[in-house]
């Protein structure tokens, strides 16, 4: 990232879907850990009913579109019965050549700025702890939340916008094609 480089983070429009869909799929081509897919879930995430179109974002770089995060509704049910306005991350995308110059830090940063100050309480995804750990998320277990899906344990990751807003209770971040 050179000092001069125009930085700019927006919600996504619907005319840019066809580029994210590519981006997301070079993003991924190259990934440790993917299945290849990633871009066919971002499609069933926005025409899910847990589609939020404000964090839904792109970031811009000199006005090229070289990353996109996405924040979506997951239902947390505690066991003590309380709603937690949550979201699931996923995915975060960074074009290949564009990888490693501090992109997906600034984009996760912002994207979790914003659903904090739009009154969300907990953020969940299925990813690095070493690579998350470094925005604050912990393994969804030490909240003793129990993710009801096929990811292991360890790489189901939770992070509080609002500090206790996390109690006992179970997750779902199926993709939306394979729930129910």
């Amino acid at each position: 990232m050179t000092a001069a480089a125009s930085l700019t983070i927006r919600p996504e429009r619907k005319d840019e879907f066809p580029v994210i869909y590519d981006l997301i799929r070079g993003a991924f081509a190259t990934a440790r850990v993917a299945d290849g897919d990633e871009q066919d879930y971002m499609n069933s995430l926005r025409e899910s009913e847990n589609y939020i179109p404000e964090l839904a974002l792109v970031l811009e770089v000199d006005g090229r579109l070289v990353g996109h995060i996405a924040l979506t509704r997951v239902p947390l049910r505690t066991d003590d019965g309380r709603a937690v306005r949550s979201l699931l991350l996923a995915p975060l995308s960074i074009a290949p050549a564009e990888q490693s110059k501090g992109y997906g830090d600034i984009l996760t940063r912002d994207a979790l700025r914003r659903a904090g100050l739009a009154g969300w309480q907990a953020v969940f995804l299925a990813g690095s702890p070493d690579y998350y750990g470094r925005f604050g998320f912990r393994a969804a277990g030490e909240f003793d939340i129990v993710f009801t899906g096929n990811v292991p344990p360890e790489f189901v990751l939770a992070l509080e916008l609002e500090k206790g807003a996390l109690t006992p209770g179970e997750v779902d971040i199926t993709p939306p094609e394979a729930a129910g």
